[in-house]
């Protein structure tokens, strides 16, 4: 008989976006809200992450390659995950059903177990115009995935998107459709 945990673990998925060098602050508050988090990242994203910092702060490892097949699985189980920023590559490779990265080969696995997903896309205006990156948040909001509201198209600039990206609509939706009864709910 296994052991209960004592928090739910939450996969946190980061993509190469400005947002990404903040992504410290989302994991300080998502531990706050009571979630165990491992970081995965893309292998761009890993390169602007201080990993070390972000491994201590986790208490895990911040994976961004596949592992060895002999190697033993170093992650929990995750209960939930959440992509955040999610960028254009990303989302449209994911939505095309292609793992040619450990993030994304986790996002797909993540579908075909129908773990809660909610995605925050963060893509520059001209790049959310293009009608793949509509057509593949479509895809992915009809095989059960939550979606945010684009950020960028709120009117933030890259210069801006690192200190003004918006948590609280991520902390939000996870706080309200939390299935997990031994999760404390966010301080007010």
């Amino acid at each position: 008989m296994t052991a209960a945990r004592a928090q739910p673990v939450l996969y946190l998925v980061v993509c190469a976006a400005p947002p990404t060098r903040a992504i410290h602050q989302l994991v300080e508050l998502l531990q706050r809200d009571g979630w165990t988090v491992c970081v995965i990242a893309t292998p761009t994203a890993a390169s602007w992450l201080d990993t070390a910092a972000l491994a201590e702060q986790t208490g895990q490892p911040v994976r961004y390659e596949y592992k060895h097949p002999d190697d033993p699985d170093v992650l929990p189980h995750a209960d939930a995950i959440v992509i955040a920023p999610a960028t254009f590559n990303t989302v449209n490779k994911w939505a095309a059903g292609i793992s040619d990265t450990f993030a994304l080969g986790i996002l797909n696995e993540a579908l075909g177990l129908r773990l809660p997903i909610v995605v925050a896309p963060h893509a520059k205006a001209s790049l959310a115009a293009h009608p793949a990156f509509q057509d593949g948040l479509n895809r992915l909001a009809g095989c059960g995935v939550t979606l945010l509201e684009n950020e960028l198209l709120k009117g933030l600039d890259d210069a801006d998107a690192t200190s003004t990206f918006n948590w609280s609509p991520l902390l939000d939706e996870l706080t309200a459709h939390r299935p997990w009864p031994h999760v404390h709910q966010r301080p007010p």
